[in-house]
């Protein structure tokens, strides 16, 4: 029997604040036809945007606008973030789960090949990145804490310490003194997908698990931030339910979040739906390069200080254009399987990528683009 999305499990922590009511309700007011060409041209020319801004570039009357978009995007992003574009690759430390999500290769019960790295393998695999010059690594697993359990992750980031200054995960969520394990072993990054921000859509495509629970996994970054993390990542996954209304919340999201811990690094991903093994289906059906670029861009001019990240999902042409007009950040020398980067694949992938350039060339391309690569911004200080 399928379980309501919005109650807890008994160890779920349970934080007491209103900030998904806050976000829910702007969302549920939120009519993208309201919005003329008028307000698309009054977002553009404010200096200091307000949620209607956010709006009003989110609609579809922005869609003419896409151009001036893109300009003033990168002008915002030229002025905070200069040349400088940040590197990093994923590291897939399991691809166990127990939870059932429709649109993910890991989910249970899809036939796939499963692993989970040693020990061993986490420092063959660590060395190899270490290698290629990277200095960030972001470490993830499937939803399924009885195969990669906190103490396992918590392992993996003191020796990921050992050959890197910039250490994060996107795990299943945790509690506060869960992560504050990850954090005195080194980890200062948490981003978490809330993948869609409308409760009837997320009970519909989260079937089974832990992940099925939608404010757990909605407070998960307040959490890590408690814990004492340095930075946390937000993303709806596009395509899955009404995109606008997912970029929508999770600018709000991350917005709220930065008014109430303002040290914080607020980081933003876009990414979209990707076929899975035994499911080629799988498109960001409405979510087209154009509208992808329109949320990138209405990011950018929300939050201008916010990283924001292009993955591999996408093809190479649009990635190399998406970090000149508003993304800070990119992967390179990626692997979304279990191994393969110092000894063969051993488990199967979570989704099929679309660029699968090496550090070396992502880091050409950036030269050949008069952009800095950035391997490291900061130091981990305990």
């Amino acid at each position: 029997m399928r379980r309501d999305c919005m109650t807890y499990l008994p160890f779920m922590e349970q934080l007491d604040s209103d900030m998904l009511e806050c976000v829910l309700e702007q969302v549920a007011r939120y009519d993208e036809r309201s919005f003329s060409a008028d307000d698309v041209k009054r977002a553009l020319q404010a200096t200091s945007l307000k949620i209607e801004h956010l709006q009003a570039l989110l609609s579809p009357a922005a869609e003419e606008f896409i151009e001036e978009l893109a300009i003033k995007s990168a002008s915002i992003k030229r002025k905070y973030f200069g040349s400088n574009i940040a590197l990093f690759t994923p590291l897939y430390l399991s691809n166990h789960c127990s939870s059932k999500c429709v649109y993910c290769g890991f989910q249970k019960g899809n036939p796939i090949a499963r692993a989970k790295l040693s020990e061993r393998e986490i420092h063959q695999e660590m060395q190899a990145i270490a290698q290629s010059g990277l200095q960030e690594v972001l470490m993830l697993t499937g939803e399924g804490r009885e195969y990669a359990s906190v103490e396992y992750i918590a392992r993996a980031c003191a020796i990921a310490k050992e050959y890197f200054k910039v250490i994060g995960v996107e795990v299943y969520p945790m509690n506060t003194d869960e992560y504050a394990l990850l954090h005195e072993n080194g980890c200062e990054y948490v981003t978490i997908f809330q993948e869609t921000y409308d409760p009837i859509c997320y009970a519909r495509i989260h079937t089974a698990g832990e992940k099925c629970v939608f404010p757990y996994r909605f407070y998960g970054q307040e959490r890590a931030l408690r814990a004492g993390f340095r930075g946390v990542g937000f993303g709806a996954l596009l395509g899955i339910g009404d995109f606008r209304k997912d970029a929508l919340a999770t600018a709000l999201h991350a917005h709220f979040l930065q008014a109430r811990y303002p040290h914080a690094e607020i980081a933003l991903s876009i990414p979209r739906l990707r076929p899975i093994i035994n499911n080629r289906k799988i498109s960001p059906k409405d979510v087209g390069e154009k509208r992808l670029l329109q949320v990138l861009c209405a990011y950018r001019l929300f939050l201008p200080y916010s990283s924001i990240t292009i993955s591999s999902r996408e093809r190479k042409g649009l990635r190399d254009e998406f970090i000149k007009l508003g993304a800070s950040k990119m992967s390179a020398g990626v692997s979304v399987g279990i191994g393969g980067k110092s000894f063969e694949q051993k488990g199967d992938e979570q989704f099929d990528i679309a660029d699968s350039r090496g550090v070396g060339e992502i880091m050409t391309m950036l030269k050949q683009s008069a952009l800095q690569p950035v391997l490291s911004d900061s130091i981990y200080v305990g």
